[in-house]
């Protein structure tokens, strides 16, 4: 007996192989191309740029003095606040002075015992000279009128040298500021045994602020380096090489005053490579202190035909740094480079490799790909730094 459903099986299973095998036979269509990639462009233009070097640095007093007592005594008196400001010429110790005055007295009696002496050996030749002349006295007599009137002038001289040699030590007792400055502690109390011959002797020191020193270090690579640069023509500096020192304090905060550049040693650190620079920085409220740590600028230098783009715009790659130029057919290809300093927040120096004229990927840069096309949605010009 003819079964209807089992019939319409079979039809229905012939028809869905005749469809797959009609599919088979044709073409598949072809995938959809990937649009190119929108990216933002910057045509590069050269442009006048400040060649700003900067570096760590530490201050140090302009000029520090060790206080020293010169003579041995006890100290009788510390006259100065400790840690404040002095004055040149402020009396800061005192020293007891009863023996060195003591010492004074009994040298100036010696002087007078000596020029006593000596007015009798002058007025003994007086007498004698003239007697020798006629015979009266004998050239012994002579000679020892003379010896004793020399003698008696020496003695007066020596006796003299020790006089001003006793007020010396007795000035030397009080202890007078050499400098203006800040002054540390002292390092011996009031009442305390002074050795003018032993490590006892230093009392304490006085740091000049103002000017302040700021030194640094600059290395062998670094100076050769610019010294390239200058020779290129890449950096110009300023009329008779006159730079100006800019710091930045720890807080960010830039000190009011600018200094010059008045020292560099003549040779290198055998151990660091590293040549010491100095800079004399004003320090009129001397809120610059020895020992501070602060950055450096170096003004003045610069870079006449620089070259700047976005930082998010080099790439690092295995063999270095490079960005995306985009060529006359709007084909992207790399371009290595070599990167300098950063300038700003969000640019950086290109050192070689860009010319001026490129047109150089700054944004869409992770979406683009050698020799394939970029569609270009902006193009800026040349952004300043």
């Amino acid at each position: 007996m003819f079964s209807f459903d089992r019939y319409s099986s079979h039809v229905g299973l012939g028809l869905l192989c005749v469809t797959l095998l009609t599919a088979c036979g044709k073409d598949a269509p072809a995938p959809a191309q990937r649009p190119a990639p929108a990216v933002v462009m910057q045509t590069i233009v050269p442009q006048p740029l400040p060649a700003d070097m900067g570096f760590v640095a530490q201050t140090e007093s302009s000029q520090r003095v060790e206080i020293t007592a010169r003579v041995s005594g006890f100290l009788d008196a510390i006259h100065y606040t400790e840690g404040s400001a002095v004055k040149k010429g402020l009396l800061m110790f005192t020293i007891d002075p009863k023996p060195f005055q003591a010492q004074l007295d009994a040298m100036q009696g010696q002087l007078k015992m000596q020029q006593a002496r000596l007015s009798t050996a002058e007025a003994n030749y007086a007498r004698i000279k003239p007697l020798a002349k006629l015979n009266a006295v004998s050239q012994s007599d002579l000679d020892n009128a003379t010896g004793e009137l020399n003698g008696s002038r020496a003695a007066v001289y020596a006796a003299e040298a020790a006089v001003e040699e006793a007020k010396l030590n007795l000035g030397y007792t009080r202890i007078y500021a050499p400098l203006d400055g800040q002054a540390s502690q002292a390092m011996q109390r009031q009442g305390a045994y002074i050795n003018a011959m032993s490590d006892d002797s230093k009392l304490t020191y006085i740091a000049a602020l103002d000017p302040i020193w700021v030194s640094f270090s600059v290395s062998q690579n670094q100076e050769e380096h610019l010294r390239k640069l200058i020779v290129e023509k890449k950096i110009v500096m300023p009329t008779e090489n006159k730079l100006e020192v800019e710091l930045t304090l720890p807080g960010g905060q830039v000190f009011p005053h600018r200094g010059q550049i008045d020292f560099s040693d003549p040779s290198y650190d055998a151990n660091t490579g590293t040549m010491l620079v100095r800079a004399v920085i004003p320090n009129p409220d001397r809120s610059l202190r020895p020992g501070m740590f602060v950055n450096v600028s170096i003004l003045g230098a610069m870079r006449p035909d620089a070259i700047v783009i976005p930082q998010l715009a080099v790439m690092q790659g295995a063999k270095g740094h490079f960005v995306y130029v985009i060529k006359s057919d709007n084909t992207a290809e790399m371009h290595p480079v070599v990167v300098g300093d950063y300038v700003g927040d969000k640019n950086i120096l290109i050192e070689s490799g860009l010319q001026g004229g490129e047109r150089v990927v700054i944004e869409g840069v992770s979406k683009v790909q050698p020799g394939k096309p970029v569609s270009i949605s902006a193009a800026p010009a040349a952004q300043k730094s």
